[in-house]
């Protein structure tokens, strides 16, 4: 294997030195934050990365004050309980994307907000709890309660709302692979993604790094080689 000095050194020169790539990587989460985030923000969140998911994302965010009014702030005790005849009407309704599976799983998620908050104060606290060395029992979970969260997706969700997660994005395989690791150009396995998880184990213990540190260096170490104000205006979901 590689070891992760040799990755951030190709990143370091990539993308024009340390001071640049540190800009892009960013400070680690702060889940004590997330512990803190309103229960209507997860819902909120979830909401937008299964929108964004197969969408453009500029459409999805130019739109959002819409959702928000459409979804009454995304209140989970509001949404969990509404009968059938609101979820038909917001199939038709301009302020939002007009996707009806999609519009459904906001029901289903509110349902599991609830609970998730019931049990361990808030959705939030139980995110935030989640230990970062069983990240990929996390995605299960993701892919296996709410709905449409599996793969990227949920993956997304987690890096918008401060958890300190790995993102399996093209490249960031593509860095482990190069690495030395060998999983499948889409690892969806459990073997594969235990390998991934053991990875980023180690690096985190050998460099004291976030794990959504280290995913951001991995995948800024390779392939195409975009300026670092489009990295930018992408993270802001712009």
């Amino acid at each position: 294997m590689q070891t992760f000095a040799q990755i951030k050194k190709r990143a370091v020169k990539r993308k024009g030195g340390e001071k640049v790539l540190a800009d892009l990587v960013g400070k680690a989460p702060d889940e004590r934050q997330l512990a803190k985030m309103a229960d209507d923000r997860i819902l909120a969140e979830m909401t937008r990365r299964i929108f964004c998911s197969g969408f453009s994302w500029r459409v999805v965010n130019q739109k959002w004050p819409g959702f928000e009014t459409a979804f009454h702030g995304f209140d989970p005790r509001f949404l969990a309980f509404q009968p059938d005849e609101y979820w038909d009407e917001l199939t038709s309704d301009t302020r939002i994307v007009r996707h009806g599976a999609k519009i459904m799983s906001v029901r289903h998620n509110a349902i599991v907000v609830l609970d998730s908050a019931k049990e361990h104060k808030s959705a939030g606290r139980f995110l935030a709890d989640w230990p970062g060395d069983d990240l990929v029992g996390l995605f299960r979970w993701l892919s296996k309660v709410p709905k449409r969260l599996g793969g990227n997706t949920g993956q997304y969700f987690l890096r918008f709302i401060g958890k300190d997660s790995f993102l399996l994005t093209r490249d960031v395989v593509a860095c482990l692979k190069d690495a030395g690791l060998e999983i499948a150009d889409e690892p969806r396995s459990k073997r594969d993604l235990e390998k991934i998880q053991k990875q980023f184990n180690t690096w985190h213990t050998d460099n004291g790094m976030a794990y959504a540190q280290l995913s951001k260096i991995c995948g800024l170490s390779v392939g195409e080689n975009h300026s670092a104000s489009e990295l930018l205006a992408r993270q802001r979901g712009a």
